[in-house]
């Protein structure tokens, strides 16, 4: 197993456009959006893939800098300490759960940080790098 790493940041209100966010959608490959499930990051582009890690620590440090770099911008104080945030990335990326963070950020921004496993539990998409499931 390994993870890859996506990120989007964006208008908020965006987020409302469900159709481009479902792989149903003809829209859906070539939309910034994130994809409403997960998993389904898997059938985006390669080329949305932010990092690929084969190590669970390199892939935690990722999220964690990517939360760092815009702890500044939040909306709202953190509910969620980051700590925690991180034990359960740990716990839950090698067990084969993904990982998927999303917070307000202010000026009705958006932002959603995700550790996706791969292959995946949930989804029955191919590795976008390397063209095999499993």
């Amino acid at each position: 197993m390994h993870w890859h790493a996506y990120q989007w940041t964006g208008a908020g209100a965006d987020r409302a456009n469900e159709a481009e966010r479902r792989t149903t959608s003809a829209d859906f490959p070539a939309s910034p959006l994130p994809p409403m499930r997960t998993g389904d990051w898997l059938a985006k582009p390669p080329t949305r893939i932010a990092g690929t890690f084969t190590d669970v620590a390199p892939a935690v440090e990722w999220l964690e800098a990517k939360y760092d770099a815009a702890r500044s911008a939040l909306l709202t104080p953190e509910r969620i300490p980051l700590s925690d945030r991180l034990a359960n990335a740990r716990d839950l990326l090698p067990r084969g759960v993904d990982v998927q963070w999303g917070e307000w950020l202010s000026g009705g921004r958006f932002i959603t940080l995700g550790m996706v496993c791969c292959p995946n539990r949930h989804t029955p998409h191919s590795c976008p790098t390397s063209g095999r499931t499993g």
